[in-house]
C-alpha cells in the first residue's frame, strides 16, 4: 500500500533516536525558558517547508520527509558546542573525527533495533548524510551516482572533512532548506532571550527578507520556487546575497554571542569526564556502569565486538539527550547520599 520512502518516514519516527530529538538542543541551552526550538520543532518545521517547495516542483513528498525528520539525529547534547566537543575527544581517542551526520547513519543503521538498525532506503540514508546545514550554497544539483559502494566513500569523505553532494533533487532540497528553517527562528528565539532586538536587523536586509520569522520563511521559499527547476535547487543571485549576509548577522550576533556560551566551558569538563570515565568503565568491564546499563545491555554481540569502547561511548554520547546528559554525569561524578 506504501512505497519504500513512506515505510521509511515510519520506521525513524518510531526509532528511539527520533524520540531524543524532544530533548536535544537546537541553539540555547540550558536556558529553562519555554517555547524555546528544540530539534524535533527544528526538523518538523524543515520537512514541512521543504516539502512546500517540493510539491511545486513535482518531487517525493515522502522521500523529503524522511530525509528531513532523520538529518539531524546525530546531533549529541548541547548542540554544536558538544558536537566540537565529543569530535575532540574522539580525535584524541584515535577513534578519528566526530561529524553529526556520519553518526546520524551509525544511529539508524548500527543501533537501532537492538544493533540490527531500521534497513532504510539508499536514497534517504545519502539524503541525510549529505544534509550539511551549515554550508550556503547558492544552487545545488544532485550527484546521480547511486550505489551502497559510492554512498561509503561519501562517509570517508564527511569525515575527513568533506561535503559530498545528495543523489537526489529531494536531497539538495532539504540540504538548502535546512537553512531556510532555521535562521529566521533562531532570530525569534534570541529576541525572546533578550539577545537580540528587532531592531537589530540590518534595514537592507529587513527590507528584502523582512524582520520575521514568517516574512523570511515566505521570502526564501518564494524564491527558490521561482528559481529551481528539475535539474537544480537555487535562488536568485540577489535574494541569494541577503540571505548571507542574514547568516553573517546570526553567527556575530546570536551563534557566537558570549551570552549564549557562558556555560560552554563547564559543558567541555563535563564531556570530557563523562567520556573518558565511560571509556574506562568498558575497558574494565565494570558492569554495574551506566554505559552497560542504558546502553550495551540492549544491543547485539555483534555490535560489541565490532567497535571499540571509545566507539561504543561515542555512540552512547551521541544518542543522550540534553537532561539525560546532566543526570549521566550527576550519577557518576556527583555524590549521593547516604540512607
Amino acid at each position: 500500500m506504501r512505497d519504500a520512502f513512506s515505510i521509511d518516514v515510519d520506521r525513524i519516527l518510531h526509532s528511539q533516536a527520533y524520540t531524543s530529538y524532544i530533548d536535544k538542543t537546537q541553539v540555547f541551552y540550558l536556558v529553562g525558558h519555554q517555547g524555546i526550538s528544540h530539534r524535533v520543532i527544528h526538523v518538523q518545521l524543515l520537512s514541512r517547508i521543504a516539502r512546500t517547495i517540493g510539491r511545486k516542483l513535482g518531487l517525493n513528498d515522502d522521500l523529503i520527509e524522511a530525509i528531513a525528520i532523520g538529518h539531524d539525529i546525530g546531533h549529541p547534547p548541547f548542540g554544536h558546542d558538544g558536537e566540537n566537543y565529543l569530535h575532540e575527544l574522539c580525535a584524541a581517542s584515535g577513534i578519528g573525527a566526530f561529524r553529526h551526520n556520519v553518526q546520524a547513519i551509525q544511529a539508524l543503521e548500527r543501533i537501532e533495533k537492538q544493533g540490527r538498525g531500521l534497513n532504510l532506503t539508499l536514497q534517504v540514508l545519502d539524503g541525510i548524510l549529505c544534509h550539511n546545514g551549515e554550508t550556503t550554497e547558492q544552487e545545488v544539483s544532485p550527484e546521480h551516482r547511486a550505489s551502497f559502494d559510492v554512498f561509503d566513500k561519501k562517509i570517508r569523505s564527511s569525515l575527513a572533512g568533506g561535503n559530498p553532494m545528495p543523489m537526489t533533487m529531494e536531497g539538495c532540497l532539504v540540504r538548502v532548506c535546512d537553512t531556510v528553517s532555521y535562521i529566521g527562528r533562531d532570530i525569534e528565539d534570541a529576541i525572546s532571550l533578550g539577545i537580540i532586538r528587532r531592531d537589530d536587523i540590518p534595514g537592507d536586509i529587513a527590507s528584502v527578507l523582512g524582520d520575521t520569522n514568517g516574512k523570511i520563511v515566505y521570502a526564501l521559499v518564494e524564491d527558490l520556487i521561482e528559481n529551481s527547476n528539475n535539474e537544480k535547487i537555487a535562488y536568485s543571485s540577489g535574494v541569494f546575497r541577503v540571505m548571507k549576509e542574514l547568516k553573517a548577522f546570526n553567527y556575530e550576533n546570536i551563534y557566537l554571542n558570549s551570552l549564549v556560551k557562558t556555560e560552554s566551558s563547564k559543558i567541555k569538563t563535563m564531556y570530557t569526564l563523562v567520556f573518558e570515565r565511560l571509556v574506562e568503565d568498558i575497558e574494565s568491564h565494570r558492569t554495574d556502569s551506566t554505559v552497560f546499563d542504558e546502553f550495551i545491555s540492549r544491543l547485539d554481540d555483534k555490535y560489541i565486538k565490532e567497535f571499540s569502547p571509545a566507539e561504543i561511548v561515542r555512540d552512547f554520547i551521541a544518542g543522550l539527550t540534553d537532561s539525560a546528559f546532566l543526570r549521566v554525569f550527576h550519577k557518576l561524578f556527583v555524590p549521593g547520599i547516604l540512607s
